[in-house]
């Protein structure tokens, strides 16, 4: 923001989208690691957002200026407060990951019971609902794989094989 245009730049408004974008993008990751700095791009993001909302001005102290040239408090007051909210949830989710990652030997989140579930239904070819796609069960393309890569290679077969 500049002073003699009080709203936001371009630029800035790039910055922002740029950072929700690519905090996105990493949240929909399955390991661990890329989604706590997705989490940390997004809450940058969004904390930049809502310092844009705000009113440009000098310092929002009464007796140092007019009041209708004072900058907006609240959105300041609102992006400190995110920003201990981000920090925290920031550790949990890096405490999560370390644990994980001891556990397990990696941070990859793994499937849960109901996508075993689908995945064993669509091995049997049990339809759960219409196919609308008009392919059938064994030829459609977005079928979710029934195996990751790095279990087929822990048994020893070739990420091709069946």
């Amino acid at each position: 923001m500049t002073a003699g245009n009080p709203g936001p730049t371009l630029v800035l408004v790039l910055a922002v989208a740029a950072l929700v974008g690519c905090g996105v993008v990493l949240l929909l990751e399955r390991s661990l690691t890329r989604i706590l700095l997705g989490v940390v791009l997004l809450g940058n993001g969004v904390n930049l957002l809502i310092l844009l909302g705000g009113r440009s001005g000098g310092a929002p102290v009464v007796g140092t200026g007019p009041v209708d040239r004072m900058s907006d408090p609240l959105a300041q007051a609102l992006v400190l407060t995110a920003i201990v909210i981000t920090f925290g949830f920031t550790a949990f989710l890096l405490a999560v990951a370390y644990r994980s990652w001891y556990l397990t030997g990696d941070d990859e989140v793994p499937d849960d019971l109901e996508d075993r579930q689908i995945i064993r239904r669509a091995e049997h070819h049990d339809v759960g609902a219409a196919d609308r796609g008009g392919e059938g069960p064994g030829d459609d393309p977005e079928q979710v794989d029934p195996e990751p890569a790095r279990r087929r290679l822990r048994r020893g077969k070739p990420d091709g094989a069946s």
